[in-house]
């Protein structure tokens, strides 16, 4: 059994292919061409016509290879630097109609949901990364893909713009002295840290774990230490990683590849990661933290091939409901009714979504909105479901694309009073499929709210009836006063109506 992995980073384009042999992976054929995608979208925000061709170009011999080594099961993927290009979709479609390859885009939760499966799989006799809360983060050119984990549940995700290539371009812009230029990379990369300790959740933090494919294997040559072979995760301490800083700062690149016998590529920025290794101590108390020497074609080689998951309990659902209630938390939502809401809104999808015409797929839009649609009111009570959906569309939901973040957004937007329009920027964004779909959602969403009003949590239970004609029947048992979710149902059931063309009745038994 045979797979292939295309990585198309922010410097390079490489190719992996895999097989199976006796429950380990051999790698078979490593491809790697350098090719700077992102000099061109940090610096212009567009991937050059140029850079393209030379893509394309890449990839048609890349495809020679995997037909040379019969591999079928191929993924393409790209990070960062596609990502935040403003035409990525002309070059995906290009890349697509030149070479039949469809490039899938990773968002910070791709990385670290392969990442993190790989992780449990290779250290669960050794290291019980889901008992722990962890940061969990991935260092590429473009950005450093943050993470954190607790106990196996994401909580949240941050790309920050400190990847090697990115702070290389910084450098080329300084014209200061050596040790001027070095103090401003530390500054930058030290405001960056400081923006993710601001942010990160207020948790005991047991480890900080760093994913890092091609600089860590040079850290012990430096130090001048040991390293055995087969050492793929290894503690690195404080003290350590200043020394390591220590032993690079003052010397010029081409100083630094000669004395440590290193490639000039990796001497370049070799300092700076130096940077971002002391800056993670900043972030926890512990006097060490864990490196991880893999790539994420590996981690994905070993998703395909090994068919290494993560237990139904870490699920994409999961996850992001994890993460979605990590956000009430932050916006100070009451996260009582968010539960409750989000409970009768998959009540009323389980029921209802044959007569609507969506798939069950969809409920995740609806359940993530359910939790999310208050959180505009930590900017203000007033008009709260427009800052509502800016907050969510501005959020990186774990292993979300732009446009299902946006349906979210959307949906939450219009659990109230006001309709869509196609005045509406994000609603008029997305295809007609998709605006249909949030308007059915929302109607849901909108009866759901109105049966916790009060936030008290009074519906015991909830059932759902059609009659011949298909018309709603909800019965509501409670033990407590109904009143103001009966005038809030009879005012937010109308979208549904208007919808469905069907009518919506209400049937309370009160019990003891």
């Amino acid at each position: 059994m045979r797979a292939g992995v295309i990585d198309i980073g922010s410097n390079s384009i490489k190719l992996s292919i895999g097989e199976l042999v006796k429950k380990d992976i051999k790698i078979l054929e490593h491809l790697k061409n350098i090719v700077p995608i992102g000099k061109h979208t940090f610096l212009k925000g567009r991937i050059s016509q140029e850079i393209i061709n030379q893509t394309v170009s890449i990839l048609g011999k890349y495809k020679q290879v995997l037909d040379e080594y019969e591999t079928r099961n191929v993924i393409v993927i790209a990070t960062t630097a596609v990502r935040e290009a403003r035409n990525r979709d002309i070059f995906i479609d290009a890349v697509l109609r030149r070479t039949g390859f469809k490039i899938e885009v990773f968002t910070a939760g791709d990385v670290v949901y392969y990442s993190d499966s790989y992780l449990s799989y290779m250290l669960k006799k050794t290291y019980p990364i889901h008992m722990k809360n962890l940061l969990i983060a991935e260092l590429g050119a473009g950005s450093l893909d943050v993470s954190m984990m607790g106990k196996g549940l994401i909580l949240s995700n941050f790309a920050l713009p400190v990847g090697t290539m990115r702070i290389r371009q910084l450098m080329n812009k300084l014209d200061g002295s050596m040790e001027e230029n070095h103090e401003v990379v530390k500054e930058y990369i030290g405001n960056a840290f400081q923006y993710l300790k601001r942010n990160i959740p207020e948790i005991h933090m047991d480890d900080i774990i760093l994913i890092d494919e091609n600089y860590s294997l040079y850290i012990q040559q430096i130090l001048a230490r040991e390293k055995k072979e087969e050492e793929k995760f290894y503690q690195l301490g404080a003290k350590d990683a200043e020394t390591f800083m220590m032993q690079l700062v003052d010397k010029r690149v081409e100083e630094i590849a000669r004395e440590y016998k290193i490639p000039l590529d990796i001497a370049d920025v070799i300092t700076e990661y130096a940077i971002i290794l002391n800056n993670f101590f900043s972030l926890t108390k512990n006097k060490h933290i864990y490196i991880f020497n893999t790539s994420l074609a590996e981690a994905i080689l070993a998703n395909i091939l090994l068919n290494v998951e993560l237990a139904e309990k870490y699920n994409k659902t999961n996850q992001l409901v994890s993460a979605a209630r990590f956000l009430c938390r932050k916006f100070n939502v009451d996260l009582n009714h968010a539960k409750q809401v989000a409970h009768l809104s998959q009540v009323l999808f389980d029921a209802l979504k044959g007569h609507l015409g969506i798939n069950e797929e969809d409920s995740l839009y609806l359940i993530l909105a359910a939790y999310l649609r208050d959180i505009g009111l930590f900017i203000h009570n007033r008009s709260h479901h427009k800052h509502t959906e800016y907050i969510i569309s501005c959020s990186r939901l774990f292993r979300l694309t732009d446009d299902e973040v946006k349906i979210i957004a959307c949906i939450a937007r219009y659990h109230r009073r006001g309709t869509p329009k196609n005045t509406h920027v994000l609603y008029s964004s997305l295809p007609l499929d998709k605006q249909i779909l949030v308007q059915k959602l929302s109607a849901l969403l909108r009866i759901a709210n109105s049966l916790d009003a009060s936030h008290k949590q009074k519906v015991k239970s909830l059932q759902v009836k059609l009659n011949r004609n298909q018309d709603v029947t909800l019965i509501v048992e409670t033990y407590q006063n109904f009143t103001l979710e009966k005038m809030y149902f009879l005012d937010r059931k109308e979208y549904f109506e208007e919808i469905t063309g069907n009518k919506v009745n209400l049937a309370v038994q009160n019990t003891p």
